[in-house]
Parts: structure tokens; sequence; C-alpha cells
């Protein structure tokens, strides 16, 4: 199955329409799907690493671009769903208080989501609730992501048949360290 799976990305990857999906994929990420883009940015350098800075930077641009969208729905919705739950459990003191404290820190928070497993979009919908300013969440946004995929890229790029070699040898060990980080993101974002 895994295989399968594999080889239909690696396909995918190597089709026209591989920067078209790895937008989608990027954009989405970043404000409400759960799979992360280097599922198919790395495929897709593996399979044409002449290209992997333009991926890197289709990966980057959509996903700023889903960040944006994540911070509007934090933003946007608030007033219509957040606050009356608040104000229905007594809540909207303590809202405050962490909105004060996350956006004292919330470019680390930016930078640390956006370079990690950690859930993006928890941060993007998070920064557009606490009102985070729109120039620091964009800036931090843009260093995290570009730094994220275009070291990804380079590594690919410059290394790219050992590790295409290493994952085709260790595929189920690729995919279990994936699902593992992928998790523990998510564990992160529900126990810390």
């Amino acid at each position: 199955m895994l295989r399968g799976l594999y080889d239909w990305t690696i396909s995918l990857a190597e089709s026209r329409y591989a920067l078209w999906a790895l937008a989608f994929v990027a954009f989405v990420e970043s404000s409400v799907f759960p799979i992360p883009p280097d599922v198919i940015m790395i495929p897709m350098i593996i399979a044409a690493p002449r290209r992997a800075f333009l991926i890197a930077t289709v990966a980057l641009v959509a996903s700023v671009a889903g960040g944006m969208l994540g911070y509007y729905i934090g933003w946007g919705l608030f007033e219509s769903v957040g606050q009356p739950v608040l104000d229905f459990y007594g809540k909207t003191d303590a809202a405050a208080e962490f909105a004060a404290k996350y956006n004292e820190w919330g470019a680390w928070a930016v930078l640390i989501a956006g370079v990690t497993p950690f859930p993006y979009k928890v941060i993007t919908i998070l920064s557009g609730w606490t009102g985070l300013s729109f120039g620091v969440f964009m800036i931090a946004s843009i260093l995290a992501r570009g730094l994220r995929f275009f070291v990804v890229a380079a590594l690919l790029w410059k290394f790219g048949e050992p590790i295409r070699d290493f994952i085709e040898r260790r595929l189920g060990l690729v995919f279990i360290l994936f699902v593992v980080l992928l998790l523990g993101g998510f564990f992160a974002v529900k126990y810390l």
C-alpha cells in the first residue's frame, strides 16, 4: 500500500500539474488541511532536482497566501463564533489576557510553527484571532516558510539521489517518521 502511494506521489510530482497540486496543498495546509506540503514537495524535488528552488518558491507563496486565509479566519470569525462562546462560559477576560501574551511572543510562535512539524494553521488562525500585527505575521511567515521550504529544497538539490535511494529502500521507516512528526505536532497543539 505504501509503495503504491509513494509511486502515485512520484508520478504526480513528475506530471505537468505538479506545481498546481503543490500550490493547492500548501495553500489549504496553512489554514485548514492537516497534511503538510512536504508530502508532494519532496517527491517533486527528487523527481526534478533542477527545479528545486522553483518548487520551493511555489510552496512558499501558496503557503503564505494560505496563512493569510488562516489569519482572516481567526480575525473574521471571532466576533460571530468565538466571542459568544467565550461570553457564555465567562472566559472573555481570560481570552483577552491570552491574546495580550500571545501578541507579545506571536512572531516567535509564527516562526517556530512555520519551520517545525507544529501545525502552522493553528498559529495562522490564532494570530488573526488575537489581532497579532498583520505585518509582523507576514514577515514571520515569509521567513519561517521560506527557511523551511528552501532548506529542504537545497538539501534535496544537493543530495537528491542518496536521499531518494534511502527513501525507496526504507519507505516504511520514512512513513513512520513522517506520521510520528505529524502526530507530534498535533500533540504539541493539544498539550503544550
